[in-house]
């Protein structure tokens, strides 16, 4: 199966900050905030949204199609994630931007304070997926993730057009988008990703009940962190997972994008949804021991040692076949 990943490619600049960002917000004075916060690290990492989500797939062996905009200063990346099996073609280098950035500083406590500079982003609305399908071959299944919001519409319009199934991953710029933006971008998707946040929001921005949502959509995904994965579609009943323990928090960012790679990895295999989610939610504790969101590496017997104590013999069987090529 040919996934498109659509969306953000961006340099992610992690830095953490030891003590609590609560402590220093004061509750008489939140209308003219003006802080500073001294951190202790830097980590310069590879991301975006719709890189890390081809970069797991890459990973589990599917050679995923990157869809998205960048600068010149791309080239380094773009050889980092052909080595990871992700196939870029289809990016689209500006002349005149830098590749968009991801400015984030993380407490003590995992709470986050972040900046997202769009740069080159601004131009994947130049991208046409029916250029992209008759000089790559058709897709599959394309994910609609983050990205600049007009090209979000017309990847959308276009998966219509074309007659290609797609999923929508609008999270981040729910809070850019309108009402009548954000229907469209959900109308007849065959899956929609959200956050537990995320998902409370995608209704009051859409104007939208949860149960007029699911009418909308083929099923919805939901990632709640800790309390794992909820899954619903209509006249079916409601699907839970729960996650998988890690023993200590190295790095939230990018979990999310890592639980959307294992289960689109999955569901392209044909695997069922429950197990898909598993596979969700083990990519993503792996990402969890890491720094950064494109810094780690699957190993085969690992991932099933975490499949198995988490979810029990009958997770690895299902899903162990699949995983044979993983070192």
């Amino acid at each position: 199966m040919r996934i498109a990943v659509t969306g953000s490619i961006a340099t992610d600049h992690l830095m953490t900050f030891p003590g609590r960002f609560a402590e220093q917000l004061l509750a008489d004075r939140l209308d003219r905030v003006s802080l500073s916060f001294l951190a202790d690290s830097l980590d310069v990492r590879r991301g975006g949204v719709a890189a890390n989500i081809a970069f797991g797939l890459g990973v589990l062996g599917l050679n995923p199609l990157l869809v998205g905009a960048v600068g010149a200063d791309f080239e380094p990346y773009r050889v980092w994630l052909k080595d990871h099996g992700v196939d870029t073609d289809a990016v689209h280098v500006s002349g005149t931007r830098h590749t968009a950035r991801f400015v984030c500083t993380t407490d003590r406590e995992q709470n986050q304070i972040a900046t997202f500079y769009a740069g080159a982003m601004a131009e994947a609305r130049e991208i046409d997926l029916r250029e992209v399908a008759a000089r790559c071959g058709r897709p599959d299944l394309v994910l609609v993730s983050p990205d600049d919001p007009e090209a979000m519409l017309r990847h959308t319009a276009n998966c219509r057009t074309l007659g290609i199934p797609f999923a929508s991953d609008p999270s981040q710029q729910l809070a850019r988008l309108t009402r009548d933006e954000v229907r469209e971008l959900i109308d007849g998707a065959i899956r929609l990703f959200t956050n537990e946040y995320e998902s409370a929001l995608l209704c009051e921005r859409a104007g939208l009940t949860e149960e007029q949502v699911l009418g909308r959509v083929g099923s919805w995904v939901t990632t709640h962190g800790e309390a794992g994965v909820r899954i619903r579609a209509v006249d079916r009943p409601t699907l839970t997972v729960p996650a998988v323990e890690v023993a200590e928090v190295v790095d939230p960012t990018g979990v999310g994008d890592a639980f959307r790679a294992g289960f689109l990895a999955a569901t392209a295999w044909g695997v069922p949804e429950r197990y898909a989610a598993q596979l969700g939610c083990a990519v993503a504790a792996t990402v969890l021991d890491h720094t950064g969101t494109q810094e780690y590496h699957l190993s085969r017997e690992s991932l099933l040692d975490r499949l198995r104590t988490a979810y029990g013999p009958a997770s690895r069987t299902e899903l162990g076949a699949h995983l044979r090529g993983l070192g």
